[in-house]
């Protein structure tokens, strides 16, 4: 009898994709609009335009990023004028990606009042100087969570070590600060992440995290805690399950959103897709 062979997801994944693995980020563009994910992952097509709370999110997190990199060096921490200079050379690397769409009353001028402001917020606020032993920085994990599934790839924005517990905080900007539950309702990807990062230090408990830096008049930088809930991690792994058996099976279609559609970077291609 002879055997039949058997794909791996993870090259089947490489076939469809080019990369050997999946992210919540892929999965989450799907679950949004189908279509724009066989754009962005299939296709390869270039973004038109990028919105500059895009830009100025990336561009905050590697402010961040260097921040606590020199930290992690053992340098002190850096000044304003060097997170200012690790930000803009993000927003340049964004800008090459695409077209920076402004909002309405924004401009690079006031964006750069703001990003001083936030910076600032942040370099004075305790979330940038962390107790504990610093572990990674925009640590790369990866592993099998859901069988047939590719491994997911989880990029960690910090995560450090106390005599408690061992930290994961993950980073977000945002126009305004956070109601209560808005943690809750963001938690999947940080709750699916846990499971990779539970791995390092086996038996420590585990402290999640998001550190959520407001671009108000007079910025905030604060600690929203995430509780583990096995039973969301269960639930996003079955999600996650349905939607690569659809990606398997090229299941791609526009799901039209007044919400997403008039900020999408491939407007013109979904225009001219007749199926």
């Amino acid at each position: 009898m002879i055997a039949l062979a058997v794909t791996s997801p993870n090259a089947i994944a490489k076939r469809l994709t080019g990369r050997d693995y999946v992210s919540y980020s892929a999965i989450s563009t799907y679950c949004q609009c189908p279509l724009k994910y066989a754009f962005k992952y299939i296709e390869g097509l270039p973004e038109e335009t990028i919105s500059s709370s895009l830009a100025f999110g990336r561009a905050v997190h590697a402010a961040a990023e260097h921040h606590f990199n020199e930290l992690m060096s053992g340098a002190p921490p850096p000044d304003q004028d060097s997170l200012l200079s690790a930000f803009w050379d993000a927003w340049r690397s964004v800008a090459k990606e695409g077209v920076i769409k402004y909002g309405k009353g924004e401009d690079t001028a006031s964006l750069q009042q703001t990003a001083e402001r936030v910076l600032t917020a942040f370099r004075l606020s305790d979330l940038a100087h962390p107790t504990g032993r610093l572990i990674g920085v925009e640590e790369e994990l990866r592993g099998s969570l859901v069988p047939g599934v590719p491994d997911l790839l989880a990029r960690i924005d910090l995560i450090f070590e106390t005599d408690e517990a061992l930290v994961v905080r993950d980073f977000k900007t945002s126009r305004s600060r956070w109601h209560d539950g808005q943690a809750e309702n963001q938690a999947e990807q940080l709750l699916l992440y846990s499971e990779l990062t539970r791995q390092l230090i086996p038996g420590k408990s585990l402290q999640l995290e998001f550190a959520v830096f407001t671009k108000t008049k007079e910025p905030t930088v604060e600690r929203h805690p995430v509780l583990h809930d096995p039973r969301r991690i269960a639930r996003t792994k079955r999600v996650i399950e349905r939607v690569w058996q659809a990606i398997e099976s090229n299941l791609y279609y526009p799901a039209p959103s007044a919400m997403s559609c008039p900020g999408c970077p491939y407007r013109k291609p979904c225009r001219a897709w007749s199926g």
